[in-house]
């Protein structure tokens, strides 16, 4: 099975639920995605009674509200959710949500988003994989809460997908870095054949400068205006100025990885390795017919003579000609 290219690299800046039902706020979020240097922004699309039962218990980290209660509240209606893709358009970003219904995929498809993204609670739900499949978008699915076997039957759910992306995540929150298995990414390209990436929910940027090394072309990290902010996903969050450092670094990591270097090829440093290397010079005056032994000879910059590593040409010869000390030794002085 061939490993896709990672020619496409997206930095998701996932907005979730941090909006906490608020408009305004939604829109605000895309623009400080996109000035971050984010490139495509994620929401969540929650269709409230088609997707829970009011009995239905909360995570651990987050019992303010009944989820029933919180998904109604913070929900968004159609014309809303077209104005959100809208000016996520206008602002260069690609605009995908995780719906958690097939509901929620029936409204999705009449606001032009760009990307289905398959959240690690969904994965088993196949009945709404099929019908994302019959959309025709590009899918990203994460594997946060299953076990190979499971991810095995979603992807052979969405092979039809022509567009498939299948992201390492940990369901943990925050996630120990111990924890992010990063080394599960080569391992999905291998099984699937398919482009990777990393759903980030550490705290700092080496997992995922790990993840990219490892040739995952996309990664997730939740955006926040600040931790402290009411609601279930804004205090794992990454405040403004992290996200911008985020994201420079993640274009730095694949920017890394996209330019090898050539160790045989020392072309640009030809001028560099002149001024700092050492040439064989005269340590003291050596008179012409003089053998010119180790004590005679010295090692200093620049390194546009002789090389040190090229004592062995100068060592034991006989000076062709006077040479005064500090005289870095050429071809035409030995004999």
């Amino acid at each position: 099975m061939t490993t896709p290219s990672p020619e496409r690299r997206w930095i998701i800046a996932e907005v979730g639920s941090v909006h906490d039902g608020s408009f305004g706020n939604a829109c605000k979020l895309i623009e400080l995605a996109a000035d971050c240097g984010a490139n495509v922004v994620k929401f969540q699309t929650h269709v409230a009674e088609a997707e829970t039962l009011a009995s239905a218990p909360s995570p651990s980290y987050f019992k303010a509200e009944s989820r029933l209660a919180y998904f109604r509240r913070t929900a968004f209606h159609l014309d809303q959710w077209k104005e959100l893709v809208k000016l996520a358009h206008s602002r260069g970003l690609l605009f995908m949500s995780s719906p958690f219904a097939i509901e929620a995929v029936d409204l999705l498809e009449q606001v032009g988003l760009d990307i289905y993204k398959i959240a690690s609670g969904e994965v088993t739900n196949t009945p709404m994989l099929e019908r994302i499949v019959t959309t025709g978008k590009p899918v990203i699915l994460s594997s946060g809460m299953s076990d190979w076997t499971e991810l095995d039957r979603a992807v052979e759910t969405l092979r039809p997908s022509s567009d498939l992306l299948v992201m390492q995540c940990t369901s943990a929150y925050p996630t120990p870095v111990e924890r992010a298995g990063a080394n599960v990414i080569p391992e999905l390209a291998q099984r699937y054949g398919v482009r990777t990436g990393f759903s980030d929910h550490t705290q700092g940027l080496a997992s995922a400068i790990t993840a990219i090394w490892l040739g995952a072309s996309a990664v997730e990290k939740h955006i926040t205006f600040s931790r402290t902010m009411y609601g279930s996903d804004a205090q794992f969050g990454v405040e403004p100025d992290e996200f911008r450092r985020y994201c420079s670094e993640m274009n730095d990591a694949w920017a890394l990885r996209a330019n090898p270097v050539d160790k045989s090829d020392l072309g640009a440093l030809r001028e560099m390795k002149q001024v700092f290397e050492k040439s064989i010079v005269t340590a003291s005056a050596i008179a012409r017919g003089e053998k010119l032994s180790r004590d005679k000879l010295a090692f200093k910059k620049p390194g546009t003579g002789i090389r040190a590593d090229r004592l062995w040409l100068v060592l034991d010869k006989v000076a062709a000609r006077d040479l005064p000390a500090d005289h870095m030794l050429c071809s035409e002085d030995i004999q």
